[in-house]
């Protein structure tokens, strides 16, 4: 009986206690480059890493959406093959608290408008810490970053976020 009680009790506790919440996320940043380096290989093949910092301001919906975006971000690009990126995005908020993302793209040649190659980009992205309000916030989804000029780069991120009392 004392071990069925033990059990309402801790159920009941599950049920009343606050839980976080989850809330879809849907923000694109269009993002500019402010520092980059490039590593060029010299093997004939157009193969280049960049390593780069780029910076705008998220927008669209969800609890991540109006914070500053800086990406610090590795790209490993093949030309005409394909692709890997990595990097974090730390997103600040107007008072300073600051969430970080860490995030990963995968790149695929397809074909493109005429027979000319296009680059589609797909990944996933994960909250993997931050501070302030935003310190115990979590969440992960689906990234996509889109080519929009030689230089600026739109990443488009969908998912959840989990923000906890």
């Amino acid at each position: 009986m004392s071990r069925l009680i033990a059990t309402a009790a801790a159920l009941a506790l599950f049920v009343v206690a606050p839980t976080a919440m989850a809330e879809p996320l849907h923000i694109e940043a269009v993002m500019s480059p402010k520092e980059q380096i490039q590593l060029n290989l010299r093997d004939g093949t157009k193969h280049f890493v960049l390593f780069v910092r780029r910076e705008g301001k998220a927008v669209g919906t969800g609890a991540l959406a109006g914070l500053a975006v800086v990406e610090y971000g590795m790209h490993d690009i093949v030309p005409k093959e394909g692709g890997t990126s990595i990097g974090y995005f730390e997103l600040t908020a107007a008072n300073g608290d600051i969430v970080y993302i860490n995030w990963h793209i995968g790149a695929v040649f397809a074909p493109g408008p005429e027979g000319t190659p296009a680059m589609l980009y797909n990944g996933e992205w994960q909250i993997v810490g931050g501070n302030g309000r935003l310190k115990d916030v979590t969440g992960e989804g689906t990234l996509h970053m889109k080519v929009i000029s030689a230089t600026d780069r739109r990443f488009i991120l969908d998912g959840d976020v989990n923000s906890k009392p």
